[in-house]
């Protein structure tokens, strides 16, 4: 068994937001292996589905981005999973717009989410970052990352978590 976690926020306000592009991904995943968000449980919206024999459990939090090591550290005490059957999903102001970094273990950064991730099941883990670049003009940044993707940002993004998809289903094939 492998778990993909997307980080984002719960609320309908937060849809389109650079700060859920974790759960964007998720979405795209969901439509693209035909599966849904059904069920409940480890503080998470959870849907599944089978990757040649190996069943794949996603994750969206309902934790809030801040708290979401505790739904991470549900799952791994509920199915006894090792760190590297997990992978995480995260937007990451430090990376241009639209590019994509994979690589496993480090710190939470300036994350909160994977801060708060990290401090409860450690560092050595897959993750996924995806570049959302950084506000212009001086926009604070938690502002920034809860506005709304627009226009050729918005673009940019959905080609990019297209391609995060592709490669999440073969980086899973690895694992």
């Amino acid at each position: 068994m492998k778990l993909l976690i997307g980080l984002g926020n719960p609320e309908k306000r937060y849809d389109n937001t650079y700060h859920n592009i974790g759960f964007m991904v998720m979405d795209k995943l969901a439509e693209k292996c035909e599966f849904k968000f059904s069920k409940t449980y480890c503080h998470a919206s959870v849907g599944e589905f089978y990757l040649n024999d190996t069943k794949i459990l996603v994750a969206k939090p309902k934790t809030y981005m801040n708290l979401s090591g505790s739904s991470a550290q549900s799952f791994k005490n509920k199915f006894k999973l090792k760190n590297n059957d997990i992978l995480v999903v995260v937007d990451d102001i430090d990376l241009p717009i639209g590019t994509y970094r994979f690589k496993t273990g480090g710190s939470g950064g300036t994350h909160n989410g994977m801060r708060n991730i990290v401090q409860n099941i450690g560092s050595d883990f897959p993750r996924l970052r995806i570049g959302i670049g950084r506000p212009e003009n001086g926009q604070d940044l938690a502002d920034y990352v809860l506005s709304k993707i627009k226009g050729e940002n918005a673009e940019v993004l959905e080609k990019v978590i297209d391609e995060v998809v592709e490669f999440l289903l073969d980086k899973l094939e690895e694992m």
